[in-house]
């Protein structure tokens, strides 16, 4: 009765295990892949040909007046573009305006979209007063330009170029790229310039032409003093938001088939669900039905007795 006991068990064991073995599911890799759309958010891009950030002193200082004008400034998502000579400031000077620049060209340009953004300012020929000074300009320029470019998916690019000769208080300069270049009058005031400054990120592009840090303080005028910068021919870009990578485009890493190795020969049972070992396995299953059913002849019998 131990005996017979202990064998129960262990015979339905085997034929249940049996049972599994042929009812198991074929063993196969796979895959899923789908998209998700994406809509990338539009680049940026601004120009402007003239900016100033001017604090005036009038009458001794007594009176404080910003100064701040632009010329031809334009932004985008979308296409923007001006083309403006002049721009005059009112109140300043006595009473009497104050013609800031003029130019033969000024434009100034910016576009994006969700493939590209683009932004260029262009000067030519063109003239830089402040109040106080009524007849000698800051600074004088023949051509220069900006340009930013960014595009999806590429390193932004900025440029700028300062062509012909450039005039700062009556005085023809050299300008220099390893640093600023200052022009200083005696009872006029000091004029501290740089050139052809570009910056780039991952994602953003700038150029600025001309920086000028300026300190005037002419005698005997109405102004005591004029203190602040002035940028000439600036362009700004921001690179449009990429794509988000789709499903598809991220590829599962690949699952190699599971292989057995018999008499030298491989079967990708993993690939195919069978392979040469298929009646092996099988045949096997159908020895150990064959065993739990003796089991259960012999379990039997001995209950009988």
């Amino acid at each position: 009765m131990n005996s017979n006991t202990f064998r129960m068990p262990v015979a339905a064991l085997v034929a249940t295990g049996a049972v599994a073995l042929l009812a198991a599911p074929p063993a196969f890799a796979t895959g899923s892949a789908g998209s998700t759309g994406s809509h990338p958010g539009a680049g940026k891009a601004s120009a402007v040909v003239l900016r100033t950030t001017l604090d005036v002193g009038l009458l001794n200082k007594t009176v404080h007046v910003p100064l701040k004008a632009t010329l031809n400034e334009v932004s985008a998502p979308g296409d923007a573009a001006k083309t403006a000579l002049t721009v005059t400031l009112d109140g300043v000077e006595g009473g009497q305006p104050v013609s800031v620049l003029r130019a033969d060209v000024a434009t100034s340009k910016a576009t994006a979209d969700a493939d590209r953004a683009a932004a260029e300012a262009n000067l030519a020929k063109a003239r830089v007063h402040v109040p106080g000074l009524p007849l000698l300009s800051v600074i004088e320029v023949e051509k220069v330009t900006s340009k930013a470019v960014c595009e999806a998916g590429k390193k932004p690019v900025a440029s700028s170029n300062v062509l012909g000769t450039v005039t700062v208080l009556g005085k023809k300069v050299t300008l220099s790229a390893g640093g600023p270049t200052k022009v200083e009058v005696p009872k006029v005031g000091l004029v501290s310039l740089e050139l052809s400054a570009t910056e780039t990120t991952s994602t953003t592009a700038a150029a600025t032409a001309l920086r000028l840090k300026v300190s005037v303080n002419p005698l005997d005028l109405n102004v005591a003093e004029v203190d602040g910068e002035i940028v000439l021919a600036e362009a700004r870009c921001e690179s449009p938001a990429a794509p988000a990578p789709s499903a598809s485009a991220s590829k599962l890493p690949d699952v190699k088939p599971q292989t057995a190795t018999t008499g030298g020969s491989q079967a990708g049972l993993a690939e195919t669900g069978g392979g040469s070992l298929t009646p092996y396995v099988t045949g096997g299953a159908l020895i150990l039905l064959g065993f739990g059913a003796a089991a259960l002849v012999v379990t039997r019998r001995g209950r009988a007795s």
